[in-house]
């Protein structure tokens, strides 16, 4: 079997994180989540992941050296998931996946996570975060980069996680994959 390297990019709650570690289980592959990193960062500076995100855009750097372990990681061997909404463009031999989730149930499933370092007061303030966050990273990214994260011809296979189980999604990820490296 040829190494499992695959990139999990997608909607905000889409569900990365935890059909990431599904994945990751199934094929012993270590997860490199560049939302962890970045999420600590922000913590580090003082920060939640929305304001960090609008700093990002005047601090390139940050961006680069995150993108750039997804690069080194992509040069290696062995089982990978990059869970990062730039893999797909620079870890370009991963399978590439897009988890899509409308930005109502992203904002219910983030306020009913709970996480440490993302705390909303209702799902109206989580969508009003998310919506911010997700317009600076799709003008980040196309200022740096010149690519458009919302186009879905940059993704092997795009699912759309609402109304099913992380194991469902993994599932139909491992199906598509198969296929992907059966060409």
């Amino acid at each position: 079997m040829s190494d499992f390297k695959i990139s999990l990019a997608g909607d905000l709650g889409s569900g990365k994180s935890t059909v990431g570690k599904i994945l990751g289980e199934k094929f012993g592959a270590e997860i490199i989540s560049v939302g962890k990193i970045q999420r600590k960062m922000a913590a580090d500076l003082g920060m939640d992941v929305t304001q960090f995100n609008l700093y990002q855009e005047s601090h390139p750097e940050f961006d680069k050296m995150l993108d750039g372990k997804i690069s080194e990681y992509d040069k290696l061997s062995g089982n990978f998931i990059f869970d990062s909404r730039l893999a797909w463009h620079f870890a370009p031999s991963a399978f590439s996946v897009y988890l899509k989730c409308g930005l109502e149930e992203s904002a219910k499933r983030i306020v009913l996570e709970k996480r440490n370092d993302e705390c909303y007061s209702s799902v109206e303030e989580a969508k009003e975060k998310i919506t911010k966050r997700r317009k600076s990273e799709k003008e980040r990214y196309l200022s740096f980069y010149g690519v458009d994260i919302t186009d879905m011809s940059n993704y092997d296979l795009v699912v759309d996680t609402i109304g099913k189980t992380p194991d469902n999604v993994a599932d139909e990820i491992i199906d598509g994959w198969k296929k992907y490296i059966s060409k």
